[in-house]
């Protein structure tokens, strides 16, 4: 298909042809009149439109590729980047959040909606209403449809080494409605305060006080959550990631695994371990299982479909221990009928035919592009921030000088339109740490990365 893009060159004007071509297509990216996304002539066929030499029309895209206002997709040609969206919008609520409009999005835990796998999800789902009986279309059961807890426990026992039964898994409305599970189970059990990952995230620290539990805001070291003030805080419960640790991103020694299930069995406590995002490491080397399998009968493992896959899916999945199980199934009785029953067959056909194997195949290739991108980025015009932890997850951890303006820096930054956050906010204490920023790098394609950097570090020179 040939497309159009209605532009004006004057060749007895002082300015070259390339830079006119250029300017106006800056200028309608800007004015919204090239939506993103929105697909460009060939510079073959514009050239032959504007009767200009085709070398004039690459050095324009070329340009604004380097600007980050273009793309060029592989088979698709040249397009206006999916990022660059000028349009006024009114700020979105998220999860009690208010998220100011931005062209760059390094918000921590985005997956890019683009990479999401329709076709083969579609399929699944087809497959799921073909097939479906009582279970899809009737109540499900409380801990889930069978077919998708016992697709679980074979896919997180093969990627992730969990041990677990069908009968113990529990089949959720992603983290966040597990963890409220779990808030009500361990109140049930006589539990009121829950120990925390300092520092760890900001909007769950609220959710646990808000299902009735006090936290209490333990640190992270090298190793991971230290040991000694979580004794000494009189806890009987944590939550940690031990894999990516949040938002660090270091993951917890093997070690301090040891010493953290010696603290449960001591205390006669609880660990509830969050996998956020356990499939996607994207180094094989130094790969790090789940800590569930040194302790299932302590350990409450649980993990979710909205990093692996997509957010709007909510889907999440507790491996609980046996003592655990029955509780939390009486205290779900109280608060809901269970989960979509379609949308788990569909699920447990995605797992069972391996399409969720190859899409985070895929996805660990593309994140391992983007890391790189985000890394060159850094060395470039941030030079002055140090990366923590290893190739892994959705997001990275960058420390600054201590004589960061952290708070400025960030609202400089929303100043350019790169929405951003700062490290400080994720501790019980923001006053006591070291500045720094946390840079999701999934949500856009390369150039757009390396142009939210770029404006990141304009803004740390003033």
């Amino acid at each position: 298909m040939t497309w159009h893009v209605v532009l004006e060159v004057r060749r007895d004007g002082p300015e070259p042809l390339g830079a006119q071509i250029a300017d106006q297509l800056r200028r309608q990216v800007e004015q919204g009149r090239l939506a993103p996304r929105s697909r460009l002539p060939s510079s073959r066929q514009l050239a032959e439109d504007l009767r200009v030499s085709r070398s004039v029309v690459v050095e324009a895209y070329e340009k604004l590729t380097g600007e980050g206002l273009l793309e060029s997709v592989r088979g698709s040609g040249t397009r206006v980047a999916a990022h660059a969206d000028t349009r006024i919008r009114k700020p979105v609520v998220l999860v009690d959040r208010t998220v100011p409009p931005a062209r760059f999005n390094l918000l921590p835990g985005t997956p890019n909606a683009v990479t999401f796998p329709h076709r083969e999800w579609t399929s699944s789902y087809q497959r799921a209403v073909e097939t479906a009986r009582y279970q899809g279309l009737g109540y499900p059961p409380l801990l889930g449809v069978d077919q998708l807890r016992t697709e679980l426990i074979s896919y997180l026992g093969r990627v992730r080494g969990v041990l677990g039964h069908p009968d113990n898994t529990m089949v959720t409305g992603g983290f966040a409605h597990g963890l409220g599970l779990i808030c009500a189970a361990l109140v049930e059990l006589g539990v009121h305060r829950l120990a925390v990952e300092d520092p760890s995230h900001d909007r769950q620290r609220q959710f646990i006080e808000e299902n009735g539990i006090r936290t209490v805001a333990v640190p992270v070291g090298a190793e991971g959550v230290e040991i000694e003030p979580l004794y000494a805080s009189g806890v009987r419960a944590v939550l940690v990631t031990p894999s990516h640790q949040f938002p660090l991103g270091v993951p917890m020694s093997q070690q301090r695994k040891q010493e953290l299930v010696r603290w449960a069995q001591d205390t006669g406590g609880w660990i509830i371990e969050d996998d956020y995002d356990g499939g996607l490491w994207l180094d094989h080397r130094g790969r790090h299982l789940a800590m569930q399998p040194v302790s299932p009968e302590r350990i409450i493992y649980a993990g979710t479909a909205s990093k692996l896959l997509a957010p709007g899916l909510r889907l999440g999945w507790l491996v609980l221990p046996p003592e655990l199980t029955r509780v939390t199934e009486m205290v779900r009785v109280r608060r809901d009928l269970g989960g979509d029953g379609l949308m788990q067959l569909a699920f447990a056909d995605f797992l069972r035919s391996g399409l969720l194997d190859g899409h985070l195949r895929r996805m660990r290739t593309r994140y391992r592009a983007q890391h790189g991108t985000l890394m060159q980025a850094l060395e470039r015009y941030l030079p002055a921030a140090t990366l923590v932890g290893p190739v892994a997850g959705l997001h990275v951890f960058a420390t600054l000088p201590e004589s960061a303006d952290e708070e400025r820096l960030v609202a400089r930054a929303l100043a350019r339109s790169v929405l951003v956050k700062g490290g400080r906010v994720f501790y019980d204490r923001p006053g006591t740490a070291l500045p720094g920023l946390v840079l999701g790098y999934t949500a856009m394609g390369r150039s757009g990365i390396s142009e939210a950097i770029r404006r990141i570090g304009e803004a740390y020179e003033e």
